[in-house]
């Protein structure tokens, strides 16, 4: 038997994921780019006057791992399963999101309360669409 040797680096292949916990660390290191771009953005707006620190959407750190959603969906291939895990996804995504942003709204900047509602929302996607693939394609056969 010949034993293949591991490269280091990313997974050569482009398919969707094969742990929960692959997906998770991939949706928070998104958020984690977008959480220090977002600061400095907002860093920048609060030297130059235009706006107070705080003050920028924090549901812009979203944007990464909206990407990595896409793609994990692209690469799922054809069928029902995706399309229904995807819209389930998202509406309970959306509404923990809200829900946790809008409890958190009065007490802590925009920034913040957007910030809470998106690691939340990307969490709960990534546990809806993980689990809820797998259970719609064991269901349907």
């Amino acid at each position: 038997m010949t034993q293949q040797r591991s490269k280091g680096g990313l997974r050569p292949d482009r398919g969707p994921v094969t742990s929960v916990g692959d997906l998770l660390g991939a949706a928070f290191a998104g958020l984690a780019v977008g959480i220090a771009v977002v600061l400095v953005l907002d860093g920048i707006l609060a030297l130059t006057g235009t706006a107070e620190f705080g003050r920028t959407n924090g549901w812009m750190i979203v944007i990464l791992p909206v990407w990595l959603f896409v793609e994990q969906f692209r690469a799922e291939g054809f069928g029902a399963e995706r399309v229904l895990a995807a819209v389930l996804g998202i509406g309970f995504c959306v509404a923990a999101g809200l829900t946790i942003a809008g409890l958190v709204a009065p007490y802590t900047p925009v920034l913040v309360s957007g910030g809470a509602g998106a690691v939340i929302g990307t969490v709960v996607y990534c546990f809806v669409w993980f689990y809820g693939l797998r259970w719609l394609r064991q269901r349907a056969g």
